[in-house]
C-alpha cells in the first residue's frame, strides 16, 4: 500500500532526535575540543620527553668522548701511525670501561685511511673517505642517529682530535639509545591507550554539564509553551549567575512584560474602539429610526440627516486616525518634505483654534517670528501642532491660558505649547506617548479620546529627526517642547534669536 504523497511525516524516534539536539552538539563540541587539547598535550609531552632523553644521551656520549681522549694516544709504529690505549689491564673495572668505549669506535687520518674500527661500528657501516675529509674540513662536531643491521638505534658523534704533534685525526664514537627509544615508544603507546578512556570520560562529563547548562533553556521553552493569551504572567526566575543564560532569561522576561503590556493595551484599545464606534453607530441608527417613525416634514428629515452626518464624520475621523497611525508605524507613510514657513503655519492654526478656545473661555496666545523656514512635511507638522493645541485647549479649565511660541536654537527650531490646565501626574508622564494610553480622569463627563493623538505626535517628531520633551505638574499645567532640525533652509535663528510678536 502506497503512502499518500501529502501525508505529513510522523515524529522522529528518540534515537534519531538525540544527534539533532543542542545537548548532543554541546557535548560533542566539548569532546572535540578536549580531544584537541589532549592531542596537543601528548605532542608537547612526547617532544619534551624526546628532547630530555636526547640531551641525556648526548651528555653521556660527551663523557665517553672525553674518556677516549684521556686513554687514547696516537703514536708512530714503524712507518705508520697507530692508536695506543693506555690503561691498567690488571684493573677489571678500568679494562671493562675502556672495552666499552671501543665497542662503537672508529679512528682515521686526514686522508681518510682508517686506523682502527670496532666490530660494533662496522655494524653501522664504515665511513667513506669523503665523509671523513668533509668532517675534518668543517672542523665542527656532528651528531647522527645511525641504525644497525638489526634496526637498533645508536647516537654517534663525529669530530676531530689532535695528537701530540697537533696533527688532526678523525674520530667517531657511538652509544646505544635503545632504552631512550623504548621509553619514548612506551610513553606513546600508553598515552594512546589512555586517550580513549579520557575521551569517553569527557563525553560523559560533557553530557552531564550540557544538561545542567541547558536547564534554564529548557525551562524557558517549557514556560514559553505554557504561555497563552489568558496566561501572560509566567516568568522564569533568575539564577543569580549573571551570565549569558541569566541575560537570556532577563531578555525573555522583559519581552513577556512588553507582550503583556501590548496585549493589555490592545484589549483596552479594542474596548475603546468598540465603544467609540458603537456610540456614533447607535446614534445614527436611532436618529434614522426616529426619523422614519416620527418625521413628517422635509425640515425634520433634514435635521435628522444632519445629525446623522455629524456622527458619520466622527466615525470617519476615528477610522482615519487608526489607519494613519497604522500606516505610520508600518513605515508606509512617507514624509513629503518641502520648504515651509513654520511661523505662518502655526499662526493659521492658532487662528483656527481661537473659536473653540473662546467657547471654552480659554485665552490662546502666540509669540512667533515673522518668518521661520524649515524642511518638513507640511501635512504632518499641521497634524502635530493641531494635536498639541487641541489637547491644551481641551484640558485647560475656563479662565485658563494656552501659549504657543517658536524660537531658534543653533540649527534647531523649538515649538512650545504651554497651558495652565489640569496637568499630568508624574507617574503617567513616561507613558503618554504610548499607543492607546490615556491618563485616567476622575471626571466621567470630560471628553476622552482614543489615546492616539500623542502617539502620532511622537511619530511625526521622530520621523523628522526631532525630539520632544514634556514638563507637567498637576493643577498647574503642562508644557510640550518640540525640537525640529531646520534642514537645508536656515531660519533667522542661525545667527540671532528669533524676533517675536503676538499673533
Amino acid at each position: 500500500m502506497k503512502t499518500p504523497a501529502n501525508k505529513e511525516p510522523g515524529p522522529l524516534p528518540a534515537w534519531k532526535r538525540i544527534p539533532r539536539g543542542l545537548r548532543f552538539r554541546l557535548a560533542l563540541s566539548y569532546v572535540f575540543f578536549f580531544a584537541l587539547i589532549l592531542a596537543g598535550i601528548g605532542v608537547v609531552f612526547r617532544q619534551t620527553l624526546a628532547t630530555t632523553l636526547q640531551d641525556h644521551a648526548r651528555a653521556m656520549l660527551e663523557e665517553d668522548w672525553a674518556a677516549v681522549r684521556a686513554y687514547l694516544r696516537i703514536e708512530r709504529r714503524g712507518n705508520r701511525m697507530e692508536p695506543v690505549w693506555y690503561y691498567d689491564k690488571n684493573d677489571p673495572d678500568e679494562a671493562f670501561f675502556v672495552e666499552r668505549l671501543k665497542r662503537v669506535f672508529i679512528l682515521a687520518d686526514a686522508e681518510g685511511r682508517i686506523l682502527e674500527i670496532s666490530t660494533g661500528y662496522l655494524s653501522l657501516g664504515p665511513e667513506t673517505p669523503e665523509t671523513i675529509r668533509k668532517v675534518m674540513d668543517e672542523g665542527a662536531d656532528v651528531w647522527k642517529v645511525r641504525l644497525t643491521g638489526h634496526g637498533l638505534p645508536y647516537l654517534v658523534r663525529f669530530g676531530t682530535i689532535l695528537d701530540e704533534r697537533r696533527r688532526p685525526y678523525f674520530m667517531a664514537i657511538g652509544r646505544p639509545i635503545t632504552d631512550s627509544a623504548g621509553i619514548l615508544s612506551s610513553f606513546t603507546w600508553e598515552y594512546l591507550a589512555l586517550a580513549p578512556f579520557l575521551l569517553v570520560s569527557s563525553a560523559v562529563i560533557g553530557w552531564f554539564f550540557a544538561r545542567r547548562a541547558l536547564q534554564p533553556v529548557n525551562a524557558l521553552a517549557e514556560t514559553a509553551g505554557r504561555i497563552s493569551a489568558s496566561n501572560m504572567n509566567l516568568r522564569i526566575p533568575q539564577r543569580g549567575a549573571e551570565d549569558e543564560l541569566d541575560n537570556l532569561i532577563a531578555t525573555f522576561n522583559s519581552m513577556m512584560d512588553r507582550l503583556n503590556a501590548s496585549l493589555q493595551q490592545s484589549r483596552q484599545f479594542s474596548a475603546d474602539v468598540s465603544h467609540e464606534i458603537r456610540t456614533p453607530l447607535t446614534s445614527i441608527r436611532g436618529q434614522l429610526e426616529v426619523a422614519l417613525l416620527t418625521c413628517q416634514t422635509a425640515e425634520q428629515y433634514r435635521e435628522a440627516i444632519l445629525n446623522s452626518l455629524q456622527d458619520v464624520d466622527r466615525l470617519a475621523q476615528i477610522v482615519k486616525t487608526l489607519l494613519l497611525l497604522s500606516q505610520a508605524e508600518a513605515g508606509h507613510l512617507v514624509l513629503q518634505k518641502a520648504a515651509i514657513d513654520l511661523s505662518a503655519l502655526i499662526r493659521d492654526l492658532v487662528a483656527e483654534f481661537q473659536i473653540p478656545a473662546e467657547e471654552a473661555r480659554v485665552s490662546l496666545h502666540a509669540n512667533l517670528p515673522d518668518e521661520c523656514v524649515i524642511e518638513a512635511d507640511r501635512v504632518q507638522i499641521e497634524r502635530l501642532v493641531s494635536n498639541l493645541l487641541s489637547n491644551a485647549v481641551k484640558y485647560t479649565p475656563a479662565g485658563g491660558t494656552v501659549r504657543v511660541s517658536l524660537q531658534g536654537r543653533d540649527r534647531w527650531v523649538e515649538i512650545e505649547v504651554a497651558d495652565t490646565g489640569i496637568g499630568i501626574p508624574k507617574n503617567y508622564l513616561p507613558h503618554i506617548f504610548e499607543r492607546f494610553f490615556r491618563v485616567p480622569n476622575s471626571d466621567p463627563t470630560s471628553e476622552r479620546g482614543l489615546g492616539l493623538g500623542l502617539s502620532f505626535v511622537n511619530w511625526i517628531v521622530k520621523a523628522h529627526g526631532g525630539r520632544i520633551n514634556v514638563e507637567s505638574e498637576v493643577g498647574k499645567g503642562s508644557r510640550f517642547t518640540v525640537g525640529l532640525p531646520a534642514g537645508a533652509h536656515q531660519s533667522t535663528s542661525d545667527t540671532a534669536p528669533l524676533a517675536t510678536r503676538p499673533a
